[in-house]
């Protein structure tokens, strides 16, 4: 697979002093389509190694100073279809884009530029980090290392198995993906993300905000060609396993380093260490691969502060420094310690400390039950909702009616990003099972995957479960502390034993549900409880179950369910958490 070496140059002006700017670089495909770059590099004579970032979202054309000081030339690319560069866009959400073979042929051009000595690295974040997974299974022979963060396995991670985000995939097609598209099919504007974000603020035309949208399919018809008919394949086929990247990784034969964030809705990621560990390409992939986890949600990598929760200056790291570093010491063989560095760092929250680990989860946590109990009336945060150590406490069960019309809300702010919350703030809803420990007398950490196994039974043919874990203040002078919500999991009660089959809940029946949370690392101090939720939504972050056994994005008939939590000794519902002995 040898890729053109002829490159179309654009105009070539000063950037900040001592950096060069290419603009709007047509780079030739195997195909013959051009894709559109700018080049960031710096004002020497002597070839330096390139970095090269590809994305859908719009090249950037600043921001990389500190990369080319650091000595590096630095690619960004508009991926096909996408602004200044030619071709149709294709979407993940398909198995073949075509992005693979783009990707390999933009590595090995930028290796054969005069200004760089054949030494490439890729990064860059969420789709940008998929792009660079596709490349590298087909090893261009000057890729030498990977920063492709922040992106999960497979397709059913980002939004949910078998269910749909709206609030964050309306607002993505909308505003980030169809305006270029509206563009180059010549529909009127919006035809940046700016402008399109006044009309995801106003909503459909006659019909309300997009969210209050029914059915969802029906959504795609406001978008433009060369998205409509993917975002409707995506909706009719929720359980389609795309990406494969479980087989991808035994094709990468460089070392990647990740990032990810305890509240970022992408953090799946975490897995690709350990499946690089095992079934890397090289030795050096399995032994250099990298990952680190700090209390940060999708946009706010590396910040001190996510939502309204300030995680203290610990939190705080410049993403940019370690991505230099890895790059210094995999594209330059400086010694930068990287090496010395162990494979995981993980910050744990409540302790605000950094900890470190040989593979995620890992290893030294010990899964440990803590069982649900109560007299009935768990649907109070009042209530004798408890959380037992010991063991499976007396036979019993807690109801909650769920109306898909009255849904329990997502506590997230104007971005429509996941964060940390403070759970308190729905304390009045009876719809929300709420078990507690006692105080803690001695402080637990954990680090892992926390996941539940209930017993549960609901008057509806389908419907959801959701569990969450939080760490729950004490009162002090100034009242509650928070509740914060510390990692969360779902399970669709049809899609209970895999994505690949279909079991509606026989009448009356109990069923045991596994749900797994999601990745974190947390100190629970003396004083505070281990708090669990459960109940069967949390809109607009999910889609409701509508309930009715039916298909919830095609239809629009919703109708309420009771679902009963079952727990004793023979119906043992609990949640088993990872616990670190410090």
């Amino acid at each position: 697979m040898t890729p053109p070496r002829e490159t179309s140059a654009g105009t070539t002006e000063s950037g900040a002093l001592g950096i060069l700017v290419d603009k709007d670089v047509m780079v030739p495909m195997r195909d013959g389509v051009n894709l559109a770059c700018t080049i960031f590099r710096p004002d020497t004579t002597g070839p330096v190694p390139g970095l090269l970032l590809r994305t859908p979202y719009r090249k950037p054309e600043a921001g990389y100073e500190r990369y080319v000081r650091a000595g590096y030339a630095v690619v960004t690319q508009d991926s096909r279809g996408r602004y200044a560069s030619e071709g149709d866009f294709v979407p993940f959400t398909v198995e073949d884009t075509g992005d693979a073979e783009d990707g390999y042929d933009s590595v090995e051009w930028l290796a054969e530029q005069p200004w760089c000595n054949g030494r490439v690295g890729t990064f860059g974040a969420s789709y940008n980090a998929w792009m660079q997974w596709q490349l590298a299974k087909l090893k261009p022979p000057h890729l030498e290392a990977m920063c492709a963060y922040t992106i999960p396995r497979e397709l059913t991670a980002v939004d949910w198995p078998g269910g749909f985000r709206p609030g964050r995939r309306i607002k993505w097609w909308l505003t980030t993906i169809a305006p270029d598209l509206r563009r180059r099919a010549g529909w009127d504007p919006p035809h940046t993300p700016e402008q399109a974000r006044a009309m995801w603020d106003e909503g459909i035309e006659g019909e309300g905000h997009w969210i209050g949208a029914l059915p969802w399919i029906e959504v795609c018809r406001h978008f433009p060609p060369g998205l409509a008919s993917y975002a409707r394949d995506w909706l009719e086929h929720p359980n389609r396993q795309a990406w494969k990247m479980d087989e991808i990784h035994a094709q990468v034969e460089v070392p990647n380093l990740d990032f990810s964030g305890w509240y970022d809705h992408c953090n799946d990621t975490v897995h690709h260490l350990r499946l690089m560990q095992e079934n890397g390409g090289s030795e050096q992939a399995r032994t250099g691969t990298r990952l680190v986890i700090g209390p940060w949600n999708h946009p706010g990598l590396g910040q001190r502060k996510c939502g309204d929760i300030d995680f203290g200056p610990q939190a705080q790291v410049d993403l940019p420094d370690l991505i230099i570093r890895w790059f210094d010491h995999w594209l330059r063989d400086q010694a930068t310690g990287t090496e010395m560095e162990p494979a995981v760092r993980y910050f744990a929250m409540g302790e605000q400390r950094w900890h470190a680990a040989s593979t995620w989860p890992p290893e030294q946590a010990t899964d440990t039950d803590w069982h649900l109990g109560s007299h009935g009336d768990a649907a109070r945060s009042t209530g004798s909702g408890r959380l037992h150590r010991d063991g499976p406490q007396a036979a019993g069960a807690d109801a909650f009616d769920y109306d898909p019309l009255n849904p329990v809300p997502t506590l997230w702010g104007k971005a429509w990003f996941t964060g940390p919350a403070d759970r308190r703030k729905l304390d009045h809803r009876d719809d929300i099972l709420v078990y507690r420990s006692a105080p803690l007398a001695a402080a637990l950490d954990i680090a892992g995957t926390p996941r539940a196994i209930l017993h549960v039974s609901t008057t509806a043919a389908d419907t959801d479960v959701f569990v969450r874990l939080v760490d729950e203040s004490p009162e002090d002078e100034a009242g509650a502390g928070p509740a914060l919500e510390i990692c969360y999991g779902m399970v669709r009660l049809r899609h209970r034993h895999g994505l690949d089959q279909d079991d509606l809940v026989p009448p009356g029946q109990t069923v045991d549900v596994a749900v797994e949370l999601g990745p974190t690392a947390c100190h629970f101090a003396v004083g505070h409880r281990i708090r669990v939720e459960v109940t069967s939504s949390d809109f607009p972050n999910h889609d409701r179950n509508h309930n009715t056994g039916g298909n919830d994005l095609a239809e629009v008939t919703l109708v309420p369910a009771t679902t009963r939590i079952h727990h004793g000794q023979q119906q043992p519902s609990r949640v088993i958490l990872p616990v670190i002995q410090r």
